[in-house]
């Protein structure tokens, strides 16, 4: 009786051990995965260096340049003395409305096995002012006050994304030159508006064919912003500090409504300011105490050195190969844990001895399923993919079980489980959402079949049994 629990014993501690190092070698494979993930997120910097990168938009923003001189008199007598002196400063208007209507249609590019999503098309931004009292000079020091004329500039992250530009002051068509004329904003256009009259509404219509790569984003530097975007791009991501009102998807691809008033956003003020562009971030993991830090008075965001707000939205892969592989590791484990519980089922219920270097062989080809996957879907579908990583690692242990197990039937019975293991881990590939539940269940209803079919085996004689089974076959 000693000897059969020292042998049991034995197998579980080998077993404990096959686990770490098959642990392992999911954790190198991992890494694997990390490192084609550094190698495309480096293909899309230099698909952004050569081309143009993720594009944010601000503007139509009025300016204008002005100068007040003036002579300051110092000293009395003899000892007095004129001075001439010089005060240079702009002036700036926001919008009151902006009007926005954009269609971009996405361009898929490759760098050798890696895609990057871009988009290219026509944004259309309309611009009122009621007055343009902001336009007008004030000395500070009674001098004189000579000013240029006002110029409309928009500002944006890589210029060299713009193909076309026309600017429209109502049927008058507006000569644009490149630069913003703007040194917080030096990316960008301008246009001169020449005997522009500061007394009177101004409505401005800038249309730009631009193109980007996978996120756009837009400043709603306006007293009221109203953008309506579209594109044949069916998984958007929104991002920025506002997400859209209403929005349509469907196979056809989504629009998106946005609507955001001077109100509820600090972006005028920013701009005003002089801070820099935002960053468009997909799908940030926002932490919660950070969050309310920054938006406490007086917090990082009040000292930051960009704009807070944005509307964006990226054009997010849902079957990233390198995204659906790094989640599919994370199952890989659980999953090699449920393959040997259905091995020492199987064991048990034929009365079969399963060596731990059968459990270790079993458990490397689960773990090259993994490898399989990630390697094939850097060419095919993913779908695809999945079916034929999982289908030679059924037919492997299908026709090992068979050999380990002493018969077709069992072998086939035992492919017919890890068959099932890996239907299961795509239906938690594709519920993201719900794919805590699902795994919950699975460990409950797995373990509830195993209670089932072994609630009569008489433990304390297994060990026997199975020793004598050992001494048999000798």
């Amino acid at each position: 009786m000693q000897l059969q629990m020292r042998t049991m014993w034995w197998k579980v501690v080998a077993l404990v051990g096959i686990t770490i190092v098959l642990l392992m070698v999911l954790t190198r494979i991992g890494w694997l995965v990390d490192e084609r993930q550094g190698r495309q997120r480096a293909a899309e910097v230099g698909v952004a260096q050569a081309m143009a990168g993720a594009q944010v938009l601000l503007g139509p923003m009025l300016q204008r340049s002005c100068s007040e001189t003036w002579t300051t008199v110092s000293g009395t007598g003899k000892e007095q003395r004129s001075t001439d002196e010089r005060r240079d400063f702009t002036l700036s208007a926001l919008p009151a409305l902006l009007t926005v209507d954009g269609a971009l249609e996405p361009v898929i590019r490759h760098r050798g096995l890696f895609k990057i999503n871009g988009y290219e098309g026509k944004v259309t931004l309309q611009a009122s002012w009621p007055t343009l009292a902001a336009l007008v000079p004030r000395a500070e020091h009674a001098g004189q006050l000579s000013c240029e004329a006002p110029r409309m500039m928009v500002a944006l992250s890589d210029a060299r994304g713009l193909r076309a530009v026309q600017v429209r002051r109502g049927d008058e068509v507006l000569t644009v030159a490149p630069g913003t004329a703007n040194g917080s904003y030096p990316r960008g256009l301008h246009a001169v508006l020449p005997e522009q009259v500061l007394d009177q509404p101004l409505q401005l219509q800038v249309a730009l064919d631009l193109i980007g790569m996978t996120d756009f984003g837009l400043v709603p530097a306006a007293g009221a912003t109203d953008v309506h975007l579209r594109s044949s791009w069916q998984h958007p991501s929104f991002g920025g500090r506002f997400l859209p009102v209403s929005s349509r998807l469907g196979p056809d691809g989504f629009e998106a409504h946005w609507q955001v008033s001077e109100l509820a956003t600090t972006a005028l003020a920013d701009a005003l300011a002089g801070k820099a562009l935002p960053q468009v971030v997909r799908d940030p993991e926002v932490d919660v105490r950070t969050y309310l830090a920054e938006m406490a008075p007086g917090g990082a965001a009040a000292g930051d050195a960009r704009i807070a707000d944005a509307l964006a939205f990226s054009m997010v892969d849902p079957v990233n190969p390198y995204v659906m592989s790094d989640r599919a590791i994370k199952y890989g484990l659980m999953f090699i844990v449920l393959t040997f519980v259905c091995v020492a089922l199987l064991e048990v219920l034929s009365a079969r001895q399963v060596h731990p270097v059968q459990y270790l062989l079993v458990g490397l080809a689960m773990s090259l399923f993994f490898l399989l996957l990630l390697s094939l879907s850097e060419h095919l579908d993913f779908g695809l993919s999945y079916a034929l990583a999982a289908g030679a690692a059924i037919g492997l242990l299908s026709a090992y079980g068979a050999a380990m197990l002493g018969a077709w039937m069992r072998g086939l019975a035992f492919g017919g489980l890890i068959a099932a293991l890996y239907g299961v881990l795509f239906v938690l590939l594709s519920l993201e959402q719900a794919a805590l539940l699902v795994g919950a269940l699975l460990l409950f209803a797995v373990l509830a079949v195993v209670m089932m079919l072994t609630r009569r085996i008489d433990w304390y004689g297994l060990g026997g049994r199975a020793l004598n089974a050992a001494v048999e076959t000798r």
